[in-house]
């Protein structure tokens, strides 16, 4: 059985030994303000280090994310401990993008951190206010730009912001619709200086009136010498209506395609007759008389001089008299009186082209068809007017002319 004093004795080993447990603890415990992200809240920590401390709070640590002090740091009780998590910002500039990591919570902030200036006049995607979560942000920015305009024709400026030039003729309020031609495409990436064109298109309907040229019928005559015509009928042309489609760019008609065609007046066709009855045979012309022999001359008076033997004079033989001219037309029987009026409607007719065969059943500059041709008597020069020169084609229009006026040309006009 104990005594008194020993009881005393153990008490007291006891009690001092839970007093030194007690302080070991209050010496191992630290109260550490952690700041996460600006959250801030207080925890108590018998770790070691900083990374002690966060491996407690289950905080993992990635390579872009910042801690302050150093994770290997010792703590200190009362410690501030502040962590920021790492942010993947995408940044695209006018089209052109790029990649950056930043412990900014706000889009306002990682730019400043990042050194990023936008500019004055720039639009952002995101507000700068707007806050970046832990998987990122994508922002576009958009810098003002001096852009030309050529829109119908007409040459403007504007500054936009607009990335593509569709969004750029929306900031510059030109209206288009999808018939307009937009060079370059819609969808083009805009920079600064560049020139965006766009053409006006659109299409209406018209109508035309234009001629039908007359047929010339020839008629073979035997009551006609050969080599002589008579209009028995004057041609008439016809006219007929055309609708088309009218393309118009910039308001000039670049294209036009006919839809439909109504006649509105039959040609009426011209006939003419043909002679082919022989013609007599010219009578002889009389032989040109002879001139009179000149008269010889008188002899010489005798002299006291002795007689000289004197020949008798010849009589010279009567030469041959030159033939009388005669009177007749120009060598090359053409006429080219009025060459500048039918210069304009060989312009109108055939461009100009006095050689041309289209096939269609027309020649020559003047398009002559093969029976007003050979009518008028262009056989004098070739089988059909395209054979024929200008200076001949412009002959026969003259007989045609003396006879029936402009009347057979739907190129008169330009006369």
């Amino acid at each position: 059985m104990s005594s008194p004093a020993i009881r005393r004795i153990t008490q007291a080993g006891v009690v001092g030994a839970l007093a030194l447990g007690v302080s070991g603890v209050v010496v191992m415990d630290k109260s550490v303000a952690l700041s996460v992200d600006g959250e801030k809240s207080t925890v108590h920590a018998f770790g070691g280090t900083v990374g002690d401390v966060l491996d407690k709070q289950g905080i993992d640590l990635g390579p872009h994310d910042v801690v302050t002090p150093s994770a290997d740091s010792p703590v200190d009780d009362g410690q501030t401990i502040v962590v920021r998590y790492g942010r993947k910002l995408t940044v695209t500039v006018d089209g052109k993008e790029r990649e950056y990591w930043t412990t900014a919570t706000t889009v306002g902030d990682a730019l400043k951190q990042l050194g990023i200036r936008n500019g004055d006049g720039a639009v952002l995607s995101a507000s700068r206010s707007q806050s970046i979560g832990r998987k990122g942000l994508d922002l576009r920015v958009s810098t003002p730009k001096e852009i030309k305009l050529l829109v119908g024709g007409k040459r403007s400026t504007a500054t936009v912001t607009a990335t593509t030039v569709e969004d750029a003729l929306t900031q510059a309020e030109v209206r288009y619709d999808s018939n307009d031609l937009i060079k370059p495409g819609a969808s083009a990436s805009v920079k600064d200086g560049m020139t965006i064109r766009l053409d006006r298109v659109n299409r209406k309907p018209g109508t035309r009136t234009e001629a039908i040229p007359f047929e010339t019928v020839v008629k073979q005559d035997s009551s006609l010498y050969e080599g002589t015509t008579k209009v028995e009928q004057e041609g008439r042309a016809g006219s007929r209506t055309s609708t088309y489609s009218f393309t118009y760019k910039n308001g000039d008609v670049v294209f036009s395609k006919r839809t439909s065609t109504k006649v509105t007046q039959q040609p009426v066709d011209k006939i003419v007759r043909q002679g082919t009855k022989a013609r007599p045979a010219p009578k002889p012309k009389p032989a040109p008389k002879p001139k009179p022999a000149p008269k010889p001359a008188p002899a010489p008076e005798p002299t006291s001089q002795p007689k000289a033997s004197t020949p008798k004079a010849s009589t010279p033989k009567a030469s041959t008299p030159a033939p009388e001219p005669t009177s007749s037309s120009s060598s090359s029987g053409l006429d080219t009186s009025r060459a500048a009026m039918w210069d304009r409607i060989a312009q109108c007719e055939s461009t100009g082209n006095w050689s041309i065969n289209s096939g269609n059943g027309y020649y020559g500059g003047l398009q002559f068809d093969i029976q007003t041709w050979l009518g008028a008597g262009g056989g004098d020069f070739a089988q059909r007017a395209d054979l024929a020169t200008r200076e001949e084609q412009i002959t026969v229009a003259n007989r045609v002319y003396a006879d029936r006026g402009l009347q057979p040309w739907g190129c008169a006009h330009a006369a």
